[in-house]
């Protein structure tokens, strides 16, 4: 099967793997088949079920199995009018939430203290998240689609807005694909969570692996207390809503910097190597204190036969 066929994944740890568990849809009405490489139409109904966990060290995740949170949480992705049920069980010792950015829902599934959509200590909350295709309005207005680079992140831990839940690594990524999308071999999320990448200690990664001409998609997240900027070396991207231009008389800037402020949120694909060929590839904030505190990591493209240029393990 070609990797880039769109199977409904739910994805952990922002690394997407033909074999990633997959949505179980309700109800595949209004659907219809769509080439390989591309996201085919939406409307489905599914239905998934999420834990929040205390992990070492005193941080804190998400995860599709009990025992398995990661930080970032699993990836979730959905297709423009698809409906996404979230059975969310805390099996923490404090309250906690689910509060999600760019998608559709009612009051109920805000995840929020301030209206009661957060959940106890060993209780359970179905949260309830709706995309949507873009349209025009009764009044001839025109609003846009739900397709983007999203994220959820808790809303309570801490403070009444989630501070400590999100410091402490409570956070993941959510993609709306249009109808027509071109898939990616492989996603990976990027968090800047105040000075840290995914929460890891400062110099640490994370690493992320590729070989020369695979598609590589990244979903960039910024939280916390600063703001950041992502470059990545050797590699460029559009600044639109996937990355990729249309075209040729696309008039988006082509870019591989971008100014990432606290809930901000982008992605992209890039071809790794293309032009530039296999290397460890240096991904960083470019603020420069950032950088120099230790915001950092590499996209490892790999020759065919599994080598890359100049680089030997853990060398940063």
């Amino acid at each position: 099967m070609d990797r880039r066929t769109f199977n409904r994944r739910v994805l952990l740890g922002g690394a997407a793997v033909a074999t990633s568990l997959s949505l179980t849809p309700e109800s595949a009405a209004g659907t219809a088949e769509a080439p390989a490489g591309t996201a085919p139409a939406g409307g489905e109904v599914r239905r998934i079920k999420l834990y929040a966990e205390k992990l070492a060290g005193g941080q804190m995740g998400y995860g599709l199995e009990k025992g398995k949170a990661t930080i970032p949480g699993p990836l979730i992705e959905l297709n423009e009018g698809d409906t996404l049920h979230v059975e969310f069980e805390n099996t923490m010792d404090v309250p906690v939430s689910l509060h999600v950015h760019g998608l559709d829902y009612e009051i109920s599934s805000d995840g929020t203290r301030m209206n009661k959509s957060d959940v106890e200590p060993g209780g359970t909350r179905t949260y309830t998240w709706r995309t949507h295709a873009p349209g025009r309005r009764k009044d001839g207005t025109w609003r846009a689609g739900s397709a983007g680079y999203w994220h959820y992140h808790d809303h309570v831990v801490g403070t009444e807005h989630g501070t400590g839940g999100i410091r402490k690594g409570l956070y993941g990524p959510v993609i709306v694909r249009r109808k027509g999308d071109v898939l990616p071999d492989m996603t990976y999320t990027v968090v800047f969570n105040d000075m840290t990448i995914n929460n890891k200690p400062a110099h640490s990664g994370p690493d992320f692996e590729a070989t020369v001409g695979d598609r590589v998609e990244f979903v960039v997240i910024t939280h916390g207390e600063y703001y950041h900027t992502f470059h990545m070396h050797g590699h460029r991207w559009a600044d639109n809503r996937t990355g990729m231009l249309t075209g040729p008389e696309d008039p988006s800037q082509v870019i591989d910097n971008k100014i990432c402020g606290p809930a901000d949120s982008f992605g992209f694909q890039v071809i790794a190597g293309e032009g530039v060929g296999a290397g460890a590839w240096m991904y960083h904030c470019h603020v420069q204190s950032h950088s120099d505190m230790g915001m950092v990591g590499l996209f490892l493209v790999k020759k065919p036969d599994g080598t890359i240029p100049g680089h030997e393990p853990h060398e940063h």
